[in-house]
């Protein structure tokens, strides 16, 4: 009888085509690791993928580091029934935004007929190509839900258990769990906050963890207007000295971890001045007896003084015992005329930029720009109108997590720097060296170690004569002894004509502007030279900068700005 039921029932589940109910696919949770050149990235944060049959959900495991409280918390979402996507922020005040795709939006996959077993799961292969990045993803159809760690890359109907981006950068699933308490509609988020587009949104992100401090905005640098400075004791208010062509603030700047990266960003325009001139941003140390402050406020005459064997007075340019020069952050060339003679030159073929913007990774400074510090910003000009300028400092940090390690000692010790920011309150140029005689000797403490110098030198003097057009070889001693050389030489200048609306023409179609020089061009930023210095010992040392100067020819004279600074570490 029995075996008559069940033929029975066969019979008319076969007819009635009748299947017994399929079991609801679990919802799963994926962990994935991150492999660089075939080996672990233990240091990077873990990703988790929450999937379903109709959603996932990505993001970075929370229990694994401690994020810095700048990082927003990101998750994204993709809803396989709607075909699209949603990445989700949300910062630590509470705010939340996002951004919204369609499938079609990511990279187009094309299917391969490999396979490979991962986690038990055997996986198809896809490949596309993102940015001239080569993309495989390995996704199974096995498991009953879908998901992928990087929906960037493309999104496959299955669960994607691999990522291999040109070869060598891996994100593989390494652990995969059955979430049984899981509800599949609480996948896909039900507060989003507000809808960005996608620039948008990852400039709010980007922000949020840069740390800007802002130091002049929009400030006028020019010769000879009146100047009313704020009290001595004031904070963040500018002064202004050498006839109105320095600023100076004394600014609080944030207190970071050393893994932290430093640039120093500057716009500057013409406000009347014509010329290509000599600017510089700069630091003062405030760490010994003396400092260049002291001069700025009374009078150049009262900086410490060398004479050279030329005979003349060099105020404030060597390290002694008792007096630090100032630190160069930034070296730059304003261009001829930028912003103010736009409207005043026409040369066919050629839109003029409204403004020189100069951007310089500093961080080999960070010691110096932490903290209360005196920094400036020179432009030597005799203009009335002279140049107007906006100069910020920008921290970023260097890891998404609050770092454990402890934190290295870095050391610093300025050497020299012949630039003459004072050069309209009669400091002398850097003509010191027809004779050789820039010196700085300094005691070198012991417990340091990986010293180098930060050298930063350009070539002046303006005629064919003139070492501006000419290349000359610095040669820099320790103790006597040549430590190394460097010809400072740029043959790119042509490339900012843009810049320099109010550049003479010559008559073979070449414009001033366009001319090599030594270590500069008009409408740049110079790069510093780093040289390491293994053999320096502790204790007292003798710096000395030689280059064979031009002579002087009539009028015309050449001079040299450099600036040295030792960077090294505690042990």
């Amino acid at each position: 009888m029995k075996i008559f039921l069940v033929v029975i029932l066969f019979i008319v589940f076969t007819v009635t085509g009748f299947t017994a109910p399929k079991k609801k696919s679990p919802a799963l949770r994926v962990t994935y690791q991150t492999i660089v050149n075939g080996k672990p990235n233990h240091e990077g944060t873990k990703s988790i993928v929450i999937c379903t049959s109709v959603a996932s959900k990505s993001e970075q495991a929370k229990d694994t580091v401690k994020l810095l409280p700048s990082i927003a918390l990101e998750s994204s979402y993709i809803d396989y029934i709607n075909k699209k996507t949603f990445q989700v922020a949300q910062f630590k005040n509470g705010i939340t935004i996002n951004n919204s795709q369609p499938f079609s939006y990511y990279p187009e996959l094309t299917e391969t007929s490999e396979t490979i077993n991962i986690l038990g799961y055997v996986c198809k292969k896809a490949k596309t190509s993102l940015r001239s990045n080569s993309i495989e993803i390995w996704y199974t159809t096995e498991s009953g839900v879908k998901g992928t760690p990087s929906m960037g890359y493309g999104i496959p109907d299955g669960l994607v258990l691999k990522i291999v981006r040109n070869g060598n950068y891996e994100l593989v699933a390494t652990e995969i769990k059955v979430l049984k308490e899981k509800n599949p509609e609480n996948v896909l988020p039900v507060q989003i906050g507000e809808t960005l587009d996608l620039p948008l949104y990852k400039y709010r992100i980007t922000q949020n963890l840069i740390t800007t401090v802002p130091i002049f905005v929009n400030e006028q640098i020019s010769f000879g207007n009146s100047i009313a400075n704020p009290a001595d004791s004031s904070t963040q208010k500018t002064f202004k000295y050498a006839s109105g062509t320095v600023l100076l603030k004394r600014v609080k700047l944030p207190v970071v971890p050393e893994d932290t990266q430093i640039y120093a960003e500057l716009y500057q325009h013409s406000n009347g001045d014509a010329y290509d001139r000599t600017g510089s941003v700069f630091l003062i140390p405030m760490d010994k007896e003396k400092s260049f402050l002291e001069g700025l406020k009374k009078g150049v005459n009262l900086l410490p003084a060398f004479q050279g064997k030329n005979g003349k007075m060099y105020q404030g340019v060597s390290a002694s015992e008792h007096y630090s020069p100032i630190v160069e952050i930034m070296r730059f060339f304003t261009p001829f005329g930028i912003g103010h003679f736009n409207d005043k030159v026409t040369v066919y073929g050629q839109q003029w930029e409204d403004s020189t913007y100069y951007k310089q990774e500093v961080t080999e400074l960070l010691p110096l720009l932490q903290g209360e510090q005196w920094i400036g910003i020179f432009i030597g000009n005799y203009d009335k109108g002279g140049h107007r300028a906006s100069l910020s400092l920008k921290y970023y940090p260097g890891s998404r997590e609050i770092s454990s390690k402890p934190e290295k000692k870095i050391w610093s010790m300025p050497l020299f720097n012949t630039l003459n920011v004072m050069e309209m309150a009669g400091q002398e140029y850097g003509t010191m060296f027809d004779s050789d005689s820039l010196t700085a000797v300094v005691t070198v403490p012991s417990g340091i170690k990986n010293i180098r110098i930060r050298y930063i030198t350009t070539g002046h003097g303006g005629w064919d004569g003139g070492d501006e057009y000419n290349q000359r070889v610095n040669t820099i001693l320790l103790d006597g002894k040549v430590l190394f050389q460097y010809t400072p030489w740029r043959c790119d200048c042509a490339t900012y004509r843009k810049y320099n609306p109010a550049s003479g023409n010559f008559w073979n179609g070449i414009t001033s502007s366009d001319g090599s020089r030594s270590g500069w061009c008009p409408g740049t930023a110079t790069n510093p030279y780093y040289f390491p210095i293994n053999i320096l010992t502790p204790g007292k040392h003798r710096f000395s900068v030689a280059i064979p100067m031009g002579k002087t020819e009539g009028g015309s004279f050449s001079s040299w700005n450099v600036s040295g600074i030792l960077l090294g570490e505690v042990e």
